[in-house]
């Protein structure tokens, strides 16, 4: 069994798309081909509106998926919140050879938003305001065969940027004032260990009904694995002091990877691993190869201001190789 993850970087059709997608379906076909995935955790898919304008739909990943076998898959996918179809813009989507017998998507459900009143804000905030996470994380159960179920966790966190803080930006690059920066850096941080907090949540309600579940958190963390969001998802026994507490701590699958191949990205030079397999010890025990297919990965800050209308990602692919016991 093969789990891969793969953050499409916007994949999207006309008239949105950065570069057509015919380009697109050549860079990222052959890459999605090689991945022989199972069990394949996508992030940022863009929705495409039907002919009717009244729902959105997965037509650019359709047309990305056709001829391979991951068009025959089950599929689940984050939703609108309006009701009609997919979300606009960045969908979670899990496509499994597998059989999917549920899944849904958590957005501060259980993790309420905190309260913060931007000291900044212009005009002033009249109170403490909600910070609500940029998106929702999406898991799904699988049918793995012989009673013995899956549940995949399919995670995009919020990038290390600043969040917008009202009358704070000149425009969509420029912040007006140093502390306003400050200010939406620091909410940026809330959100990203935030919904890392309600994913840990909801896995250790999983763990309190069963210990020995076969758990996967994977996709983009915007993170390492030293950083705070994906150490609050793991609970390694070295922070939580508590042997107690191995059952429920997570691996990630690409500390088999010799240290110079570990990263998925490269930003202003520096490579480092944002995107990460998480496994439960149960699954862990099934880890038998680990690969990061970033043989080709080209620096997300440099290569867009060098090359126009670059088709491929960004973030390199990752896969774990899964040998089930008995």
């Amino acid at each position: 069994m093969r789990i891969a993850t793969f953050n499409m970087e916007s994949l999207d059709g006309p008239p949105r798309g950065r570069v057509s997608l015919e380009s697109r379906i050549k860079a990222l076909r052959p890459q999605l081909t090689r991945l022989r995935a199972d069990v394949l955790c996508l992030q940022e898919v863009n929705g495409q509106l039907d002919e009717d304008g009244g729902r959105r739909g997965l037509g650019a990943l359709d047309a990305v998926l056709a001829g391979t076998p991951y068009a025959a898959y089950h599929r689940a996918a984050t939703r609108s919140p309006t009701g009609r179809g997919v979300r606009d813009r960045h969908n979670l989507v899990t496509v499994s050879r597998y059989p999917i017998v549920a899944s849904d998507e958590v957005w501060n459900h259980l993790v309420e938003p905190p309260l913060f009143r931007a000291a900044t804000s212009n005009p002033p905030m009249d109170g403490p305001q909600p910070v609500q996470w940029d998106r929702p994380f999406l898991y799904t159960d699988l049918d793995l065969g012989q009673g013995r179920k899956l549940v995949v966790v399919n995670v995009h966190l919020r990038a290390p940027r600043a969040a917008f803080v009202p009358g704070q930006k000149r425009d969509s690059h420029t912040w007006e004032t140093m502390p306003g920066w400050a200010e939406g850096f620091f909410l940026a941080t809330i959100k990203a260990a935030g919904q890392a907090l309600e994913v840990r949540t909801f896995l250790d309600r999983l763990f309190d009904l069963d210990e020995d579940a076969l758990v996967c958190v994977t996709g983009d963390f915007n993170s390492t694995d030293h950083e705070a969001p994906v150490r609050i998802i793991m609970g390694d026994e070295e922070d939580t002091g508590c042997g107690d507490f191995a059952p429920r701590m997570l691996t990630a699958a690409e500390r088999g990877l010799p240290e110079s191949q570990r990263f998925s990205v490269i930003h202003r030079g520096r490579p480092h691993m944002a995107d990460h397999i998480l496994l439960s010890p149960q699954l862990m025990g099934w880890l038998v190869r680990v690969e990061c297919h970033n043989e080709a990965l080209h620096d997300e800050v440099g290569s867009p201001a060098a090359v126009t209308g670059a088709p491929e990602s960004y973030h390199a692919p990752v896969v774990a190789e899964l040998e089930p016991g008995a």
